[in-house]
């Protein structure tokens, strides 16, 4: 039964790309991503296909998009990053910034939290934030990391400090954890549960199940998670990673036995995989851990403004879950035919 479902929906996602002509072409991988995303995921589109195809050098002497040229020491200004928290489904809620996603999702023995953001702002965003929505943030008994960039794993430590939380993150990204101290400084967390593929993640009445999905980093988590929206169940897919940082920032990803091919060709398949699993369990909603690719920064507004009995804005169906991941699949097949060009 599950596998014929499987089957029907990938055919719906695919329907908007019958009309695409994927020859093998990078224009024809483009192509197919822009027919995937539709309207809907416009931005997780440009920045990912972007990021397969990346613009010219700059001149000498330029500084780079990754060079940090510019910034300012310390830590922005709240204005650039704070963000009211917000109720999304009757168990699960946003507890991020501006640009990067927290979410706290509740159970009966406790909270699973998802990301931790910087740790000039996960006090204020997740640990206030938590307590403004009525939340507790002693009841924090896990802390999954998606991957171990600074944006995500900033506030680990400090959780797992201070409330006893554990921490689960991708076997390969621990080891890069503690490869690498000083590019986490203090907010690097003590090696604590690694995440297997398929794992069960239970915490009460609910259980979340984590799959390694390589590619933005080696131990990427992209996890299934399920709500209830007015006592409806549904099923939150979350893709773990999503850009290709091997080509902004090769020195921290190119070896000679992990080429930009290697990237590229990985991070297809995890996201073709994680696509026919989403698929297979039905999962009708998609977030992210950066607001812009699941068109948080504008459902969050327009679930504030929701009255009884209208649709909640994430709750994308089952074929929109598909096209998102289409969406990434097929800039990550863009890059491999640049590649061959």
């Amino acid at each position: 039964m599950r596998l014929a479902a499987t089957c029907v929906a990938l055919v719906v996602a695919g329907a908007a790309l019958q009309a695409q002509k994927i020859d093998g072409t990078v224009e024809s991988h483009v192509a197919a991503s822009k027919a995937a995303a539709g309207s809907e995921f416009v931005a997780l589109r440009e920045r990912v296909c972007e990021s397969a195809i990346p613009a010219p050098a700059p001149p000498a002497g330029a500084a780079g998009r990754a060079g940090g040229a510019g910034r300012q020491a310390g830590p922005p200004p709240a204005s650039s990053w704070h963000v009211e928290p917000a109720k999304v489904f009757d168990n699960l809620y946003f507890v991020g910034g501006q640009v990067h996603s927290a979410w706290a999702l509740t159970t009966s023995d406790g909270i699973i939290l998802i990301d931790t953001i910087f740790p000039y702002n996960s006090e204020e965003l997740i640990v206030g934030g938590m307590q403004k929505v009525g939340l507790d943030p002693k009841n924090i008994k896990y802390v999954l990391i998606s991957h171990a960039h600074a944006d995500h794993i900033g506030g680990a430590e400090m959780l797992q400090s201070r409330y006893g939380a554990r921490v689960v993150m991708g076997g390969p990204d621990w080891d890069q954890v503690a490869k690498y101290p000083n590019r986490y400084k203090t907010m690097a967390p003590k090696r604590d549960m690694v995440a297997t593929d398929g794992m069960k993640l239970t915490l009460g009445d609910t259980t979340l199940t984590l799959y390694i999905t390589p590619g933005h980093t080696a131990g990427t988590i992209s996890t299934l998670i399920p709500v209830k929206d007015n006592g409806q169940p549904h099923l939150v897919a979350e893709w773990g990673g999503t850009a290709f940082n091997w080509v902004a920032g090769p020195a921290a990803y190119i070896t000679p036995d992990r080429p930009s091919r290697w990237w590229f060709q990985t991070y297809s398949d995890s996201a073709r995989r994680f696509r026919n699993i989403a698929a297979n369990e039905g999962a009708d909603i998609v977030i992210s851990n950066h607001t812009n690719f699941d068109g948080s920064k504008t459902k969050l507004p327009a679930l504030a403004m929701r009255k009884p009995g209208q649709p909640n804005p994430y709750v994308v169906g089952k074929e929109g879950v598909l096209r998102y991941l289409t969406t990434v699949e097929e800039c990550a097949q863009a890059g491999l035919a640049r590649l061959s060009q």
